[in-house]
């Protein structure tokens, strides 16, 4: 008998153990720290890099802008990581960055390097919390 309540208890102990570590590895509703939606979302949007012109004025700009972005070491991966799409000396920047202040950099940079702030439609987005 005694040997018999001993088996119970071990097997319900193993239970519940299995149970509580089972109910532990449900999924987590959070979504993937990735821009993956935004970029759905831009698919359609207006201009998008696919709709560049292979020209060589529009190229070399985006090249300038990029460089000009990348040589910020304060700037984020984000702001490293915005879309860039010149088309006729009009530059279209796009994407998540961290802060204000990144927001205002990069298009800072951007109008400097295209001629003016007038050349700049500015996409980009505060991303809030990341």
């Amino acid at each position: 008998m005694k040997s018999t309540c001993k088996l119970l208890l071990a097997a319900l102990l193993l239970t519940v153990g299995l149970w509580a570590q089972d109910s532990g590895t449900q999924p987590s509703s959070q979504p993937a720290p990735d821009n993956t939606k935004v970029n759905q979302r831009d698919r359609n949007a207006s201009d998008t890099a696919d709709q560049q012109k292979e020209n060589q004025s529009d190229r070399e700009l985006t090249r300038q802008i990029r460089r000009a972005i990348m040589q910020d070491k304060s700037l984020s991966t984000y702001a490293h990581n915005v879309k860039i799409v010149a088309q006729g000396g009009s530059v279209t920047l796009k994407g998540p960055v961290k802060s204000e202040e990144e927001k205002m950099a990069i298009e800072k940079k951007a109008a400097e390097v295209a001629g003016g702030p007038e050349k700049i439609q500015s996409q980009l987005e505060v991303a809030g919390g990341k």
